[in-house]
């Protein structure tokens, strides 16, 4: 029986092993080619935990330095993955490609930032425009009757479509849904980003916030106020780790008070952000929803330190996943296999039974539309941060990394501002004033860099020798220089193209923004039909009773629909990275 593309129910069975190169407690080894069929949730919940800024500093990752009971817990009940790999070194490029599936640098999604930074710029504000067929990949849940919600962060270098989310703020909780209805919830945890590593030190209020959301009654005290007036005294703050512990300071930084400190905080910030993860995991348990439930924990690119977040060395772009199946699946395993931030959406329709969309660039790695062939490899890129720009490259396969530096006379260091509040930065950048950064130390700090770069990441995981020029592996070299010009001819890549030039692109030569046309309504033998002029608009309306309530929730758009007897509709139609339509009334 052939299954039909759109979800109507049913078991969903999936084909969740071959979870090839999976081991078991590091040692026994289990049969890549072993299919286990497991009985899931006819429509199972995804929950999606997401931290920032986040190497694999965390026990189930082999670091002990802190201990992370929860995450530990879900990874002693789950699957550990430690090749997921971002598509940038910095996050909203990365959430570009999380919820559309599609690489950043193919939709004009890779400049950090497109909406500031214009006066150091001279550029206007704009935004990523992927095709016309592509959506959030959350509107694409909604669509298929999954309650959706975001707690808090959006971020993906274009404003987020009505029709995106049931519900997109401090207060998004599965917990707001209709009786039953699946849910998709993301949980967005800030305590482990940079700016945590800010002085003054403490976690801003905001990051303890009360999970038992939906209650739309709580009031935050400081929320919506600055940073610096959110954070609270060093006094206040945890501490879930000595400030005497001994940390492995990697090489590329020097080992400094400052440095040290800052480590300290990079630990502290990691157990505070584990108690989080608890406290939403603990209201999954108590409203009985584990065991339908997939969960998965995440990154949102590498480190937060100086050489790791913006860089696309395996420090900026390896971050770690655990995936916790119902009735812990494969419990205690962990999976070899690449995973790209571009596999996220077309495995997250995969899960429920959605063909994954041909627009989608990724690739699914568990479900009913897994991919017969597991990744080779990963691809990243990195382009302008705030207000400076380069131009990298990079291709990865499960050892070797190829790097093509479009700017190699320009230094791989840029003075980014934000960067340079970090302690850690500070000392970094008055030791090499003074000259006393070793060999290792003064590598990033050159004032060029070479056009071709190939890293051994398991013999050399910080990539600091270049193998390009050495004749052992021009095999590699040449493999990987290929897949690189296959990329890029795939996706529409232009690495070097000026940025005034690809907004004309995006813009199709027009001298401002485009605007998604107004929608419009049609009332026809009892039926309301919405359309756009534009072609790939997302189109949300709200159904306001006679009493003049307006619902919270925009409905997407669909089919044509009966408007309940003295009623009127609003509605507004949004493509992205167009000006949303002025919203238009109607009954």
């Amino acid at each position: 029986m052939k299954r039909s593309t759109k979800f109507l129910g049913g078991v969903l069975t999936i084909f969740l092993l071959s979870l090839g190169c999976q081991t078991k407690n590091k040692d026994a080894k289990i049969d890549s080619t072993a299919v286990v069929k497991a009985e899931l949730p006819k429509r199972p919940n995804i929950l999606w935990l997401v931290t920032e800024d986040m190497g694999p500093y965390i026990p189930p990752f082999g670091d002990s330095t802190i201990v992370t009971p929860n995450l530990s817990r879900l990874a002693k009940e789950g699957v550990v993955y430690p090749n997921l790999f971002s598509t940038s070194g910095v996050c909203a490029p990365s959430r570009a490609a999380i919820t559309t599936g599609m690489y950043p640098s193919s939709i004009g999604a890779n400049h950090m930032r497109t909406t500031s930074n214009t006066e150091e710029t001279g550029l206007p504000k704009y935004a990523a425009i992927p095709p016309l067929q592509a959506r959030m990949v959350s509107e694409l849940l909604r669509m298929n009757g999954y309650y959706c919600s975001n707690n808090y962060k959006e971020d993906y270098q274009f404003k987020a479509p009505v029709t995106a989310w049931d519900e997109s703020s401090p207060y998004a909780h599965w917990h707001n849904r209709d009786k039953g209805q699946p849910f998709f919830s993301i949980f967005n945890f800030t305590e482990t980003h940079e700016s945590g590593l800010f002085e003054p030190y403490g976690y801003r209020e905001i990051e303890t916030r009360h999970y038992q959301s939906g209650d739309r009654n709580y009031k935050w005290k400081n929320y919506g106020a600055s940073q610096a007036q959110n954070r609270m005294a060093e006094e206040d703050t945890p501490i879930h780790i000595s400030k005497d512990t001994k940390f492995n300071i990697p090489p590329y930084l020097p080992d400094t008070e400052l440095v040290r400190r800052d480590m300290w905080k990079l630990y502290n910030n990691i157990a505070e952000m584990d108690r989080q993860v608890g406290a939403v995991l603990k209201q999954l348990e108590d409203d009985g929803l584990l065991e339908n439930t997939i969960i998965i924990f995440y990154g949102d690119h590498g480190g937060p330190l100086p050489r790791e977040k913006r860089l696309i060395y395996d420090t900026g772009l390896n971050t770690p996943m655990i995936i916790r199946f119902p009735n812990q699946l494969h419990a205690g395993t962990r999976n070899d296999e690449l995973v790209s931030f571009v596999d996220f959406a077309p495995t997250l329709l995969s899960l429920i039974g959605i063909t994954p969309r041909e627009y989608m660039q990724g690739q699914a790695f568990l479900g009913d539309h897994k991919a017969k062939k597991e990744r080779k490899y990963i691809h990243a890129a990195a382009d302008r941060f705030d207000g400076f720009t380069d131009a990298i490259r990079a291709v990865r396969d499960i050892r070797f990394k190829y790097i093509r530096n479009y700017r190699p006379n320009q230094g791989y260091y840029l003075p980014v501002e934000y960067r340079e509040r970090i302690p850690a930065m500070q000392d970094l950048l008055r030791l090499r004033k003074e000259g006393n950064l070793d060999s290792i130390q003064a590598q990033w700090f050159r004032s060029s860099k070479d056009a071709e770069e190939l890293f051994d990441c398991v013999a050399d995981p910080f990539e600091l020798h270049n193998l390009a020029k050495n004749p052992e592996h021009a095999e590699k070299l040449n493999e990987l220089r290929t897949e690189m010009d296959r990329w890029l001819d795939a996706i529409g890549d232009e690495p070097n193209l000026p940025e005034k030039e690809l907004i004309a692109k995006l813009w199709k030569g027009e001298k401002t923004k485009p605007i998604t046309l107004e929608p419009t309504i049609v009332s026809s033998k009892g039926k309301i039909t919405i359309s756009s002029k534009t072609p790939g608009a997302s189109l949300g309306y709200k159904i306001i009773p006679k009493s003049g309530t307006v619902p919270k929730v925009w409905t997407i758009y669909q089919e044509p629909f009966e408007l309940p007897r003295e009623a009127r509709i609003v509605t507004q139609a949004h493509r992205i990275g167009f000006e949303p339509s002025e919203i238009v009334e109607g009954n």
